[in-house]
């Protein structure tokens, strides 16, 4: 009798248990039904970047798979010095020998491209088309002035008279000269902070200059200059301040967002640096999780991408979201506890089988 009670007890735990399991997870798959697309997945904190990142070139960043993204960059044509400098670096700091045919190979590579002659040629060609620079070009050739606030009263006065002959207007220059110009007006009041704005507004317009800026994110910016500044008031502008004035800030959100992480990812890397990473970047999340990425990794950031990839960097940005580990949880939990009860029912039913044929035999006897 004690038994049975006992057996019973543990039958209500076990169902109560498999209902509460499935509560939660019913709960939790409730909450990320009504969540925006893609809010199965959160992003990583820096921390969490460095660690995942740790652990993928652990895996993946091996002597052979090493060699052979240089061997690859080695063969490309112009050669990318940068990517070449950040592969040799990631393989010298985690102890990596490459072969000695390879090093020969890229010393006299160096020696072929580096000559005095060869860079005055493209550095003309640089100023004449930033589209021509490399990365080393375009900071000794161009950036000096396309990152500074000359470069910024530059871009505007420039709009401004191409709108006054009736030519075509560079909106996108335009509208990131106005955000690099207003987080400029701006520093002050912000501590500073306007400013990682401000050089991601500049780097922006070089990278546009060099046809590095995709469709996705030139798209937003053209709507904020066409939407996001009352160019009706432009007249009356004496001070930057004023300028501040005439921004709607609903419409140049998404334009100061790639700017700041535009401006995140260089504060990180180096403006050479960011360069070479935005022909990774699709779209302004791919910014987003580049910037996040360059804020873990800093200057390896080339180093890695380069040898683990771009699809393989921006998953390692992002993580399963609470809420489904507790769907998971809760329907193992759920599963578990059926199992038991089924198990319990099981052992039940035999049990009660066994005793009723054990005591037939004496039945029959005393008949």
């Amino acid at each position: 009798m004690a038994g049975g009670a006992v057996r019973g007890l543990a039958r209500l735990l076990l169902t109560g248990l498999m209902i509460a399991s499935l509560a939660v997870s019913a709960t939790n798959l409730s909450a990320l039904a009504k969540a925006p697309v893609g809010a199965a997945f959160v992003a990583r904190g820096t921390a969490g970047i460095a660690a995942a990142t740790e652990h993928a070139l652990a895996v993946h960043a091996t002597p052979a798979a090493v060699a052979a993204r240089l061997d690859a960059l080695l063969a490309e044509a112009p050669r990318n010095w940068l990517a070449i400098d950040a592969v040799t670096a990631l393989a010298a700091e985690r102890g990596i020998a490459l072969p000695a045919d390879l090093l020969n190979r890229r010393a006299e590579a160096w020696d072929e491209d580096s000559g005095l002659r060869t860079v005055a040629v493209a550095c003309l060609q640089c100023i004449r088309d930033a589209a021509t620079c490399d990365m080393t070009l375009v900071l000794m050739c161009r950036a000096p002035i396309e990152l500074s606030a000359v470069g910024d009263l530059t871009g505007v006065v420039r709009g401004g008279l191409d709108y006054v002959a009736g030519r075509e207007v560079d909106e996108v220059e335009v509208i990131l000269s106005v955000v690099g110009l207003t987080a400029l007006a701006l520093a002050a009041s912000s501590g500073g902070g306007s400013l990682t704005v401000k050089a991601g507004a500049s780097f922006a317009k070089l990278a546009k200059s060099m046809k590095r800026l995709p469709d996705a994110i030139t798209r937003p910016l053209i709507r904020s200059f066409r939407e996001g500044v009352a160019w009706d008031g432009i007249s009356q502008v004496r001070r930057l301040d004023d300028l501040v004035g005439l921004l709607r800030p609903d419409v140049m959100r998404p334009a100061a967002r790639i700017a700041e992480d535009a401006g995140q990812m260089i504060g990180k890397t180096s403006v050479r640096d960011g360069l070479h990473l935005m022909k990774y970047v699709d779209d302004p999340a791919d910014l987003s999780r580049m910037a996040r990425a360059s804020d873990a990794l800093g200057p390896r950031m080339v180093g890695t991408i380069e040898v683990l990839g771009k699809s393989r960097v921006m998953r390692l940005t992002m993580r399963m979201a609470d809420e489904v580990w507790l769907i998971f949880s809760g329907l193992i939990g759920a599963l578990a506890a059926a199992l038991a009860l089924l198990q319990s029912l099981i052992f039940s039913a035999l049990s009660r089988r066994l005793r009723g044929s054990g005591r037939k035999p004496g039945h029959l006897r005393g008949a």
